[in-house]
Protein backbone atom coordinates (compact mmCIF):
# COMPACT_ATOMS: atom_id res chain seq x y z
CA UNK A 1 0.00 0.00 0.00
CA UNK A 2 1.23 3.31 -0.84
CA UNK A 3 1.98 6.34 1.55
CA UNK A 4 -0.43 8.46 0.36
CA UNK A 5 -2.94 5.36 0.35
CA UNK A 6 -1.95 4.76 4.07
CA UNK A 7 -2.46 8.20 5.10
CA UNK A 8 -5.73 8.68 3.55
CA UNK A 9 -6.91 5.20 5.46
CA UNK A 10 -5.44 6.22 8.75
CA UNK A 11 -7.39 9.87 8.39
CA UNK A 12 -10.92 8.04 7.35
CA UNK A 13 -10.05 5.41 10.43
CA UNK A 14 -9.47 7.90 12.96
CA UNK A 15 -13.06 9.75 11.67
CA UNK A 16 -14.53 6.11 11.91
CA UNK A 17 -13.31 5.21 15.41
CA UNK A 18 -15.39 8.33 16.88
CA UNK A 19 -18.33 6.85 15.84
CA UNK A 20 -21.31 7.78 14.14
CA UNK A 21 -23.08 9.35 16.88
CA UNK A 22 -19.98 11.73 16.79
CA UNK A 23 -18.98 11.42 13.15
CA UNK A 24 -22.24 11.98 11.32
CA UNK A 25 -22.41 15.40 13.45
CA UNK A 26 -19.60 16.68 12.36
CA UNK A 27 -20.43 15.59 9.13
CA UNK A 28 -23.60 17.25 8.93
CA UNK A 29 -22.26 20.68 10.57
CA UNK A 30 -19.78 20.64 7.79
CA UNK A 31 -22.24 20.24 5.05
CA UNK A 32 -24.92 22.51 6.59
CA UNK A 33 -21.87 25.20 6.91
CA UNK A 34 -21.32 24.47 2.97
CA UNK A 35 -24.76 25.18 2.35
CA UNK A 36 -24.68 28.39 3.98
CA UNK A 37 -27.04 27.49 7.35
CA UNK A 38 -26.02 30.19 9.83
CA UNK A 39 -23.47 28.96 12.33
CA UNK A 40 -25.67 28.51 15.56
CA UNK A 41 -28.46 26.88 13.47
CA UNK A 42 -25.86 24.00 11.96
CA UNK A 43 -24.64 23.35 15.38
CA UNK A 44 -28.19 22.88 16.97
CA UNK A 45 -29.20 20.75 14.02
CA UNK A 46 -25.79 18.83 14.26
CA UNK A 47 -26.08 18.01 17.79
CA UNK A 48 -29.61 17.24 17.53
CA UNK A 49 -29.22 14.17 14.94
CA UNK A 50 -26.09 13.30 16.90
CA UNK A 51 -28.08 12.44 19.92
CA UNK A 52 -30.98 11.31 17.81
CA UNK A 53 -28.78 8.77 16.81
CA UNK A 54 -27.52 7.83 20.06
CA UNK A 55 -31.26 7.28 21.01
CA UNK A 56 -31.25 4.82 18.27
CA UNK A 57 -28.37 3.05 18.95
CA UNK A 58 -29.13 2.65 22.41
CA UNK A 59 -32.77 0.91 21.75
CA UNK A 60 -31.20 -0.73 18.76
CA UNK A 61 -28.41 -1.93 20.95
CA UNK A 62 -30.96 -3.20 23.57
CA UNK A 63 -33.39 -5.23 20.59
CA UNK A 64 -29.96 -7.11 19.54
CA UNK A 65 -29.07 -7.76 22.91
CA UNK A 66 -32.71 -8.72 24.52
CA UNK A 67 -32.70 -11.11 20.83
CA UNK A 68 -29.36 -11.99 20.36
CA UNK A 69 -29.59 -14.41 23.58
CA UNK A 70 -33.17 -15.66 22.95
CA UNK A 71 -31.88 -17.12 19.44
CA UNK A 72 -28.29 -18.22 20.74
CA UNK A 73 -30.70 -20.23 23.47
CA UNK A 74 -33.02 -21.35 20.41
CA UNK A 75 -30.34 -22.46 18.29
CA UNK A 76 -28.68 -24.52 21.37
CA UNK A 77 -32.24 -26.06 21.64
CA UNK A 78 -32.18 -27.81 18.18
CA UNK A 79 -29.17 -29.09 18.75
CA UNK A 80 -27.16 -28.57 15.53
CA UNK A 81 -23.53 -28.38 15.39
CA UNK A 82 -22.92 -26.48 11.42
CA UNK A 83 -19.46 -25.73 10.20
CA UNK A 84 -19.70 -22.34 10.00
CA UNK A 85 -19.71 -19.55 12.71
CA UNK A 86 -21.94 -16.38 11.69
CA UNK A 87 -20.07 -13.87 13.55
CA UNK A 88 -21.88 -11.13 12.54
CA UNK A 89 -21.41 -7.97 10.47
CA UNK A 90 -19.27 -6.01 12.77
CA UNK A 91 -16.01 -8.17 12.00
CA UNK A 92 -16.93 -8.16 7.89
CA UNK A 93 -16.97 -4.47 8.56
CA UNK A 94 -13.52 -4.29 10.44
CA UNK A 95 -12.02 -6.76 7.52
CA UNK A 96 -13.73 -4.17 4.86
CA UNK A 97 -12.07 -1.31 6.02
CA UNK A 98 -8.38 -3.09 7.02
CA UNK A 99 -8.82 -4.58 2.80
CA UNK A 100 -6.33 -3.23 0.42
CA UNK A 101 -8.76 -1.54 -1.52
CA UNK A 102 -10.05 0.49 1.32
CA UNK A 103 -8.22 3.57 0.97
CA UNK A 104 -9.12 4.03 -2.78
CA UNK A 105 -12.47 2.99 -2.53
CA UNK A 106 -13.61 5.54 0.36
CA UNK A 107 -12.56 8.99 -1.89
CA UNK A 108 -13.69 7.16 -4.79
CA UNK A 109 -17.14 6.47 -3.50
CA UNK A 110 -17.37 10.40 -2.11
CA UNK A 111 -16.12 11.58 -5.88
CA UNK A 112 -18.41 9.02 -7.79
CA UNK A 113 -21.23 10.43 -5.91
CA UNK A 114 -20.50 13.91 -6.70
CA UNK A 115 -20.26 13.18 -10.04
CA UNK A 116 -23.47 11.65 -10.66
CA UNK A 117 -24.93 14.62 -8.76
CA UNK A 118 -23.63 17.15 -10.78
CA UNK A 119 -24.40 14.86 -14.42
CA UNK A 120 -27.85 14.32 -12.70
CA UNK A 121 -27.66 10.54 -12.64
CA UNK A 122 -28.27 10.30 -8.77
CA UNK A 123 -30.85 12.40 -6.28
CA UNK A 124 -28.66 11.20 -3.19
CA UNK A 125 -25.86 13.02 -0.86
CA UNK A 126 -24.74 9.84 0.77
CA UNK A 127 -23.64 11.14 3.95
CA UNK A 128 -23.65 7.61 5.65
CA UNK A 129 -19.81 7.36 5.95
CA UNK A 130 -19.84 4.78 7.94
CA UNK A 131 -21.87 2.43 5.64
CA UNK A 132 -19.17 3.09 2.98
CA UNK A 133 -17.83 -0.28 4.21
CA UNK A 134 -20.21 -2.50 2.07
CA UNK A 135 -18.86 -0.70 -0.59
CA UNK A 136 -15.31 -1.62 0.29
CA UNK A 137 -16.40 -5.20 1.21
CA UNK A 138 -17.92 -6.04 -2.25
CA UNK A 139 -14.18 -4.12 -3.73
CA UNK A 140 -12.34 -6.62 -1.11
CA UNK A 141 -14.17 -9.72 -1.89
CA UNK A 142 -13.56 -9.38 -5.46
CA UNK A 143 -10.04 -8.76 -5.03
CA UNK A 144 -9.58 -11.45 -2.85
CA UNK A 145 -11.63 -13.91 -5.46
CA UNK A 146 -9.79 -12.40 -8.83
CA UNK A 147 -6.01 -11.44 -7.50
CA UNK A 148 -6.87 -8.46 -9.56
CA UNK A 149 -6.66 -5.14 -7.78
CA UNK A 150 -8.65 -3.08 -10.06
CA UNK A 151 -10.79 -5.64 -10.55
CA UNK A 152 -11.54 -5.07 -6.60
CA UNK A 153 -12.43 -1.27 -7.41
CA UNK A 154 -14.37 -1.56 -9.99
CA UNK A 155 -16.60 -4.14 -8.34
CA UNK A 156 -17.10 -1.21 -5.31
CA UNK A 157 -17.82 1.29 -7.84
CA UNK A 158 -20.68 -0.85 -9.48
CA UNK A 159 -22.14 -1.81 -6.02
CA UNK A 160 -21.42 1.93 -5.28
CA UNK A 161 -23.67 3.42 -8.91
CA UNK A 162 -26.20 0.57 -8.28
CA UNK A 163 -26.79 1.24 -4.71
CA UNK A 164 -27.06 4.77 -5.46
CA UNK A 165 -29.74 3.98 -7.92
CA UNK A 166 -31.86 1.52 -6.06
CA UNK A 167 -32.08 4.47 -2.77
CA UNK A 168 -33.54 7.29 -5.64
CA UNK A 169 -35.98 4.80 -6.48
CA UNK A 170 -37.04 3.82 -3.38
CA UNK A 171 -36.86 7.10 -1.75
CA UNK A 172 -40.28 8.35 -2.57
CA UNK A 173 -41.89 5.16 -0.79
CA UNK A 174 -39.34 5.52 2.19
CA UNK A 175 -40.98 9.09 2.65
CA UNK A 176 -43.99 8.44 2.42
CA UNK A 177 -44.62 5.10 3.87
CA UNK A 178 -41.37 5.26 6.67
CA UNK A 179 -42.47 8.92 7.10
CA UNK A 180 -38.87 9.93 6.29
CA UNK A 181 -39.19 13.27 4.02
CA UNK A 182 -36.12 14.40 2.31
CA UNK A 183 -34.52 10.62 3.56
CA UNK A 184 -33.05 8.15 0.70
CA UNK A 185 -31.23 4.80 2.41
CA UNK A 186 -28.36 3.87 0.36
CA UNK A 187 -27.66 0.96 2.78
CA UNK A 188 -26.13 -1.62 0.48
CA UNK A 189 -27.58 -4.52 2.72
CA UNK A 190 -31.51 -3.76 2.72
CA UNK A 191 -31.51 -1.34 -0.73
CA UNK A 192 -31.03 -4.39 -3.05
CA UNK A 193 -34.28 -6.21 -1.74
CA UNK A 194 -36.56 -3.42 -2.48
CA UNK A 195 -36.57 -4.62 -6.31
CA UNK A 196 -37.29 -7.92 -4.74
CA UNK A 197 -39.92 -6.90 -2.51
CA UNK A 198 -42.27 -4.82 -5.27
CA UNK A 199 -41.71 -8.35 -7.74
CA UNK A 200 -42.89 -10.79 -4.56
CA UNK A 201 -45.79 -8.30 -3.69
CA UNK A 202 -46.85 -8.08 -6.94
CA UNK A 203 -46.77 -11.68 -7.73
CA UNK A 204 -49.12 -12.39 -4.17
CA UNK A 205 -51.44 -10.36 -5.68
CA UNK A 206 -52.23 -12.63 -8.20
CA UNK A 207 -52.68 -15.95 -5.81
CA UNK A 208 -56.48 -16.17 -4.41
CA UNK A 209 -56.82 -16.49 -1.13
CA UNK A 210 -52.73 -15.21 0.06
CA UNK A 211 -54.01 -11.57 -1.63
CA UNK A 212 -56.72 -11.18 0.82
CA UNK A 213 -54.05 -11.63 3.55
CA UNK A 214 -53.44 -8.87 5.69
CA UNK A 215 -51.66 -7.94 8.63
CA UNK A 216 -50.32 -4.20 9.22
CA UNK A 217 -49.62 -2.41 12.49
CA UNK A 218 -52.48 0.07 11.63
CA UNK A 219 -55.49 -2.39 10.47
CA UNK A 220 -53.68 -4.62 13.59
CA UNK A 221 -54.66 -2.01 16.20
CA UNK A 222 -57.75 -1.47 14.43
CA UNK A 223 -59.02 -5.11 14.82
CA UNK A 224 -56.99 -5.93 18.74
CA UNK A 225 -57.52 -2.15 20.19
CA UNK A 226 -54.91 -1.93 23.20
CA UNK A 227 -53.68 -5.39 22.08
CA UNK A 228 -52.57 -4.36 18.84
CA UNK A 229 -50.71 -0.94 19.65
CA UNK A 230 -46.77 -1.61 18.39
CA UNK A 231 -45.62 -1.70 22.44
CA UNK A 232 -47.97 -4.54 22.75
CA UNK A 233 -47.35 -6.16 19.69
CA UNK A 234 -43.46 -6.17 20.48
CA UNK A 235 -44.53 -7.01 24.46
CA UNK A 236 -46.46 -10.58 22.90
CA UNK A 237 -43.92 -11.09 20.08
CA UNK A 238 -41.09 -11.04 23.15
CA UNK A 239 -43.22 -13.79 25.48
CA UNK A 240 -43.58 -15.88 22.44
CA UNK A 241 -39.42 -15.95 21.95
CA UNK A 242 -38.75 -16.19 25.54
CA UNK A 243 -40.75 -19.14 25.40
CA UNK A 244 -39.44 -21.02 22.00
CA UNK A 245 -35.96 -19.89 23.43
CA UNK A 246 -36.67 -22.03 27.32
CA UNK A 247 -36.69 -18.91 28.95
CA UNK A 248 -38.01 -19.24 32.93
CA UNK A 249 -40.79 -16.66 33.69
CA UNK A 250 -38.88 -13.97 34.39
CA UNK A 251 -36.65 -14.07 31.13
CA UNK A 252 -39.56 -14.61 29.41
CA UNK A 253 -41.28 -11.37 30.86
CA UNK A 254 -37.94 -9.33 31.02
CA UNK A 255 -37.83 -10.49 27.21
CA UNK A 256 -41.32 -8.90 26.49
CA UNK A 257 -40.99 -5.83 28.40
CA UNK A 258 -37.37 -5.24 26.10
CA UNK A 259 -39.45 -5.78 22.93
CA UNK A 260 -42.38 -3.72 23.83
CA UNK A 261 -40.09 -0.88 24.91
CA UNK A 262 -38.02 -1.10 21.49
CA UNK A 263 -41.25 -0.69 19.52
CA UNK A 264 -42.23 2.64 22.05
CA UNK A 265 -39.40 4.49 21.78
CA UNK A 266 -37.79 3.68 18.67
CA UNK A 267 -40.05 5.71 16.22
CA UNK A 268 -39.86 8.72 19.27
CA UNK A 269 -36.35 8.59 18.36
CA UNK A 270 -36.49 8.63 15.06
CA UNK A 271 -38.63 11.74 15.28
CA UNK A 272 -35.76 13.73 17.86
CA UNK A 273 -33.35 12.53 14.36
CA UNK A 274 -35.69 14.24 11.29
CA UNK A 275 -35.87 17.03 13.92
CA UNK A 276 -32.30 17.60 13.51
CA UNK A 277 -32.55 17.18 9.69
CA UNK A 278 -35.14 19.06 8.66
CA UNK A 279 -33.02 22.26 8.53
CA UNK A 280 -29.98 20.57 6.43
CA UNK A 281 -32.70 19.55 4.37
CA UNK A 282 -34.60 22.35 3.70
CA UNK A 283 -31.15 24.23 3.30
CA UNK A 284 -29.73 21.88 0.63
CA UNK A 285 -33.42 22.23 -1.27
CA UNK A 286 -33.12 25.83 -1.11
CA UNK A 287 -29.48 26.44 -1.91
CA UNK A 288 -29.90 23.80 -4.92
CA UNK A 289 -33.22 25.58 -6.37
CA UNK A 290 -31.12 29.28 -6.37
CA UNK A 291 -28.25 27.30 -8.38
CA UNK A 292 -30.44 24.64 -10.35
CA UNK A 293 -33.84 25.56 -10.37
CA UNK A 294 -35.07 21.93 -11.56
CA UNK A 295 -33.02 20.28 -8.75
CA UNK A 296 -35.60 20.20 -5.93
CA UNK A 297 -35.36 16.53 -5.69
CA UNK A 298 -31.96 16.04 -3.36
CA UNK A 299 -32.61 13.79 -1.13
CA UNK A 300 -30.23 12.78 2.10
CA UNK A 301 -28.88 9.50 2.12
CA UNK A 302 -28.79 7.68 5.90
CA UNK A 303 -28.22 4.59 7.44
CA UNK A 304 -31.30 1.93 7.76
CA UNK A 305 -31.08 2.63 11.26
CA UNK A 306 -33.84 5.01 10.60
CA UNK A 307 -36.40 3.28 9.15
CA UNK A 308 -36.03 0.27 11.65
CA UNK A 309 -38.16 1.82 14.31
CA UNK A 310 -41.17 1.51 12.01
CA UNK A 311 -43.48 -1.03 13.86
CA UNK A 312 -43.90 -3.73 11.13
CA UNK A 313 -40.24 -3.94 10.38
CA UNK A 314 -39.72 -5.17 13.94
CA UNK A 315 -42.24 -7.11 14.50
CA UNK A 316 -41.81 -9.08 10.69
CA UNK A 317 -38.27 -9.04 11.91
CA UNK A 318 -39.48 -11.19 14.91
CA UNK A 319 -41.78 -13.57 13.60
CA UNK A 320 -38.72 -14.36 11.24
CA UNK A 321 -36.24 -15.40 13.97
CA UNK A 322 -37.50 -18.95 14.65
CA UNK A 323 -38.42 -19.27 10.89
CA UNK A 324 -34.58 -18.76 9.73
CA UNK A 325 -33.63 -21.05 12.29
CA UNK A 326 -35.83 -23.58 11.30
CA UNK A 327 -34.52 -22.64 7.77
CA UNK A 328 -31.23 -23.73 8.53
CA UNK A 329 -31.95 -27.00 10.45
CA UNK A 330 -34.08 -28.14 7.83
CA UNK A 331 -32.11 -26.82 4.66
CA UNK A 332 -30.10 -29.47 2.82
CA UNK A 333 -26.07 -28.15 2.32
CA UNK A 334 -26.53 -25.57 4.34
CA UNK A 335 -23.67 -25.14 6.15
CA UNK A 336 -23.59 -21.56 8.46
CA UNK A 337 -26.17 -21.70 11.72
CA UNK A 338 -27.42 -18.27 11.82
CA UNK A 339 -26.73 -16.40 15.38
CA UNK A 340 -24.54 -12.96 15.40
CA UNK A 341 -26.81 -11.85 12.34
CA UNK A 342 -30.03 -12.90 13.87
CA UNK A 343 -30.83 -9.28 16.06
CA UNK A 344 -30.61 -7.92 12.29
CA UNK A 345 -32.78 -9.51 10.40
CA UNK A 346 -34.73 -5.90 10.07
CA UNK A 347 -31.96 -4.66 7.67
CA UNK A 348 -32.76 -7.17 4.51
CA UNK A 349 -36.15 -7.26 5.62
CA UNK A 350 -36.95 -3.18 6.11
CA UNK A 351 -37.05 -2.23 2.28
CA UNK A 352 -39.05 -5.42 1.79
CA UNK A 353 -42.04 -4.19 4.11
CA UNK A 354 -41.64 -1.04 2.53
CA UNK A 355 -42.64 -2.38 -0.78
CA UNK A 356 -45.16 -4.67 0.77
CA UNK A 357 -47.01 -1.30 2.82
CA UNK A 358 -45.97 -2.38 6.06
CA UNK A 359 -48.38 -6.17 5.30
CA UNK A 360 -46.18 -8.62 7.88
CA UNK A 361 -47.75 -11.69 6.08
CA UNK A 362 -46.84 -10.54 2.61
CA UNK A 363 -43.28 -9.38 4.22
CA UNK A 364 -42.98 -12.73 5.48
CA UNK A 365 -43.77 -14.71 1.92
CA UNK A 366 -41.24 -12.83 0.37
CA UNK A 367 -38.71 -13.07 3.17
CA UNK A 368 -38.27 -16.49 3.49
CA UNK A 369 -36.80 -17.08 -0.13
CA UNK A 370 -34.63 -14.29 0.88
CA UNK A 371 -33.86 -15.76 4.05
CA UNK A 372 -32.67 -19.22 2.48
CA UNK A 373 -30.85 -17.41 -0.72
CA UNK A 374 -29.08 -15.47 1.92
CA UNK A 375 -27.95 -19.11 3.93
CA UNK A 376 -26.90 -20.96 1.03
CA UNK A 377 -24.58 -17.85 -0.35
CA UNK A 378 -22.92 -17.29 3.42
CA UNK A 379 -22.39 -21.43 3.21
CA UNK A 380 -20.48 -21.00 -0.55
CA UNK A 381 -18.53 -17.57 0.19
CA UNK A 382 -17.43 -18.91 3.86
CA UNK A 383 -14.10 -19.91 2.65
CA UNK A 384 -13.19 -16.37 0.50
CA UNK A 385 -14.96 -14.83 3.13
CA UNK A 386 -12.49 -16.64 5.87
CA UNK A 387 -9.62 -16.22 3.31
CA UNK A 388 -10.09 -12.20 3.17
CA UNK A 389 -10.26 -11.78 6.89
CA UNK A 390 -6.76 -14.44 7.35
CA UNK A 391 -5.05 -12.44 4.18
CA UNK A 392 -4.91 -9.14 6.61
CA UNK A 393 -4.50 -10.99 9.95
CA UNK A 394 -8.17 -10.42 11.32
CA UNK A 395 -8.73 -11.39 14.48
CA UNK A 396 -10.85 -14.37 14.95
CA UNK A 397 -13.54 -14.06 17.50
CA UNK A 398 -13.00 -16.46 20.78
CA UNK A 399 -14.29 -19.74 19.68
CA UNK A 400 -14.78 -19.49 16.17
CA UNK A 401 -14.17 -22.28 13.82
CA UNK A 402 -12.05 -22.63 10.75
CA UNK A 403 -14.59 -21.36 8.47
CA UNK A 404 -16.67 -17.58 9.22
CA UNK A 405 -18.98 -15.09 7.75
CA UNK A 406 -22.00 -13.57 8.70
CA UNK A 407 -25.20 -15.07 7.07
CA UNK A 408 -26.71 -11.88 5.97
CA UNK A 409 -23.85 -9.45 4.48
CA UNK A 410 -21.99 -12.69 4.12
CA UNK A 411 -24.68 -13.80 2.32
CA UNK A 412 -25.57 -11.30 0.13
CA UNK A 413 -26.74 -11.95 -3.47
CA UNK A 414 -25.14 -8.65 -4.89
CA UNK A 415 -22.12 -8.72 -3.67
CA UNK A 416 -22.18 -12.77 -4.17
CA UNK A 417 -23.27 -12.05 -7.84
CA UNK A 418 -20.35 -9.64 -8.18
CA UNK A 419 -17.66 -11.78 -7.54
CA UNK A 420 -19.06 -14.79 -9.33
CA UNK A 421 -19.14 -12.07 -12.86
CA UNK A 422 -15.59 -11.55 -11.93
CA UNK A 423 -14.29 -15.28 -11.95
CA UNK A 424 -15.69 -15.43 -15.41
CA UNK A 425 -19.05 -17.28 -14.14
CA UNK A 426 -20.65 -18.08 -17.15
CA UNK A 427 -24.47 -18.30 -15.60
CA UNK A 428 -23.47 -15.32 -13.30
CA UNK A 429 -22.64 -13.56 -16.75
CA UNK A 430 -25.65 -14.94 -18.69
CA UNK A 431 -27.98 -14.12 -15.82
CA UNK A 432 -27.18 -10.12 -16.37
CA UNK A 433 -30.02 -9.77 -18.78
CA UNK A 434 -32.54 -11.52 -16.72
CA UNK A 435 -31.47 -10.07 -13.82
CA UNK A 436 -31.91 -6.87 -16.02
CA UNK A 437 -35.25 -7.43 -16.93
CA UNK A 438 -36.67 -8.30 -13.52
CA UNK A 439 -35.57 -4.76 -12.14
CA UNK A 440 -36.77 -3.32 -15.37
CA UNK A 441 -40.18 -4.76 -14.52
CA UNK A 442 -40.11 -3.74 -10.99
CA UNK A 443 -39.68 -0.61 -12.07
CA UNK A 444 -42.73 -0.59 -14.59
CA UNK A 445 -44.75 -1.90 -11.34
CA UNK A 446 -43.53 1.36 -9.24
CA UNK A 447 -44.33 3.61 -12.21
CA UNK A 448 -48.04 2.99 -11.39
CA UNK A 449 -47.91 4.46 -7.73
CA UNK A 450 -47.13 7.73 -9.50
CA UNK A 451 -49.56 10.69 -11.51
CA UNK A 452 -48.45 11.89 -14.65
CA UNK A 453 -46.50 14.88 -13.40
CA UNK A 454 -44.71 12.14 -11.43
CA UNK A 455 -45.86 12.94 -8.09
CA UNK A 456 -45.91 9.59 -5.86
CA UNK A 457 -49.41 9.16 -5.01
CA UNK A 458 -49.37 5.39 -3.28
Amino acid sequence: MSNMGQKILDAFQYILDLGPTVMLPIVVFILALCFRVKPGKALRSAVVIGMGFVGIFLIFDLLIESVGPAAQAMVERTGINLPVVDTGWPPLAAIAFASPVAPFVIPMVVLLNIAMIMMRWTKTVDIDLWNYWHFCFAGALVYSATGNFFLGLLGSAIATVTILKFADWSAPYVQKRFNLPGISLPTLSSAIFFPIGILGNKIIDSIPGINKLKADPESIQKRFGVFGEPMMIGLILGVVIGILAGFNTEGVLKLGMNLGAVMLIMPRMVRILMEGLIPLSDAVRALLKKKFPEREDITIGLDIAVAIGNPAVISTALLMTPITILLAVILPGNKIIPLGDLSTLTVPLAMIVLACRGNIIRSIFIGIPVIIANLYIASYLAPLVTQVAKSISFKFPEGASSLVNSFLDGGNPFRYWLVMISQGNLFAIGAIPFIAFFIWLAYKITRRDFDDNGQFKA
